[in-house]
This record gives structure tokens, sequence and C-alpha cells, in this order.
């Protein structure tokens, strides 16, 4: 509970993997992004490091034996329905990668950090709009993984002062409780991931609520900063060797 299935077995479970036809994986990320003006100092490294995501995650795949079959990314960037209105969100399609890395590396380079006003954020909102993605069902092994990259807390699910606002979206879980429910995959109503074993949740944000509380999800790693500081230990690379440590089975 609350870490990556297995993390601590590095590649113990690759011994069933042929990497030349046996086993492939199908993997889809979506990155939830912190585009507040507060991100302002490091969006560009942010953003960067999202658009050279997909070969290192391909580089690091190769070199522990793992072939990945197809690889598409997902870009969500959130702000704050409390003082961003229709601008609080902004989803892409899937990319598949690297056959559309012109197209997500356009998206992903129009993000801008602007409004937001004083934390918290809509972060909560856009992870359920994550979870209702068009996930794939492809592949003898699939994995669906959501990142999130914030220096701020989030708007308590059912806050009035969002869900009053006309651009809120319709169908929000009310609660981190159904949010769980979500991620679990056991949410007939409000949709959400296709099942708990594919999923992977990787969360860069402040040690505070809601994040600190989500640990308690199956399949959960965080690497707490200290809020307001722009998220300066933030470490692609270690969300990419979690990730491919993760993918054992």
């Amino acid at each position: 509970m609350g870490v990556f299935d297995d993390l601590q077995a590095g590649l113990d479970g690759l011994s069933g993997i042929d990497v030349n036809g046996g086993q492939a994986y199908c993997v889809d990320i979506v990155m939830c992004i912190d585009a507040t003006g507060s991100m302002a100092p490091i969006i560009e490294e942010v953003k960067r490091n999202a658009l050279a995501f997909c070969d290192k995650f391909h580089e690091q795949m190769d070199a522990n034996g793992k072939n990945v079959e197809t690889l598409r990314i997902k870009v969500i960037a959130f702000r704050d329905y409390g003082c961003d209105g229709a601008g609080a969100m902004a989803q892409s399609e899937f990319f598949v990668l690297p056959e559309q890395n012109e197209a997500f590396r356009s998206y992903v380079m129009g993000i801008t950090a602007t409004g937001g006003g004083d934390e918290p954020e809509s972060a909560l909102e856009a992870m359920a709009l994550a979870m209702r993605s068009d996930w794939t069902s492809e592949g003898t092994k699939r994995r669906h993984v959501i990142l999130v990259f914030t220096d701020a807390s989030a708007v308590p699910l059912g806050d009035r002062s969002r869900t009053s606002n006309p651009a809120y979206p319709a169908g929000m879980p009310r609660s981190l409780a159904e949010l769980g429910d979500m991620w679990a995959g056991s949410s007939q109503s409000l949709g959400g991931m296709p099942d708990e074993k594919s999923a992977r949740l990787v969360l860069f944000a402040p040690s505070r609520t809601p994040w600190v509380d989500l640990q308690v999800w199956n399949n959960v790693w965080a690497a707490f900063s200290q809020a307001g500081r722009g998220l300066e230990e933030f470490d692609i690379n270690m969300a990419i060797e979690l990730l491919v440590n993760s993918i054992n089975g």
C-alpha cells in the first residue's frame, strides 16, 4: 500500500519476458501539469523534461530488457476554477510517440504559467479527468500512468466556490474517497481507471493535504517538495526509473 508494487524488487519479474516476440508493454501516460503563475520559475524545465520523456523512457526500458510496443502521452494543464474559469483546465488527446513527436512538442510548448491566484489549485479535478482518459486496452501487458507536477496544495473536491463556476466540469467526484474509488477502478457512476493492477501514480507535490493522504492508495509514489518553492527537487529521471522498475508483470 502506498508504493509501487514490488518497487524494491527491481528486475525480479523479468524472466518470463521475451523482448523479441514475447510479452510487450502498451504504456499510456497522462501528465497533469500545474500551469499556474507560481510555476513560472520552472515551467520551462518541466516542459523540457516532458518533451524528453519518450526517449528517456524507451532507453530505460530497453536497458532493462523490457519491450514497449506502444507509448502514448497525454497532457492536462490545470489552474484553478475559482479564478480562471474556462482557462482552469486544458487537455490534449493522446499522442502516439515517437510518430507524433512534433504535435506533442507543439502542445507542450504552448503551455504558459499564469493565473491560479493563491493556492490551492484544481489539481484533483485534473486527476479525475486523467483517470477518465481513453486508456489503451491493447497489448499483452498494459500500464496506465498518471504523473502530477505541482508546487501547491489542491482544492477539496466539492468546494462550492469552484463547483458553482459555469466552467466546472459535470460529474466530478465530490470527495477524496470518491476519487479513490475512481483510482481503484471500482466506481461505475464516475468512471475511472480500467483496473487497479495496471495503474501507477507518481506525485511531485508538496508534503501536505491532500498529497500525503494519497499514499494509502495502491501503486502510488510521491516525491514531496516544499510548497511554494517551485518543485526544486523535480527529477524526471527518478520518475522514469520508478516506472520502469514497477513494470514487472
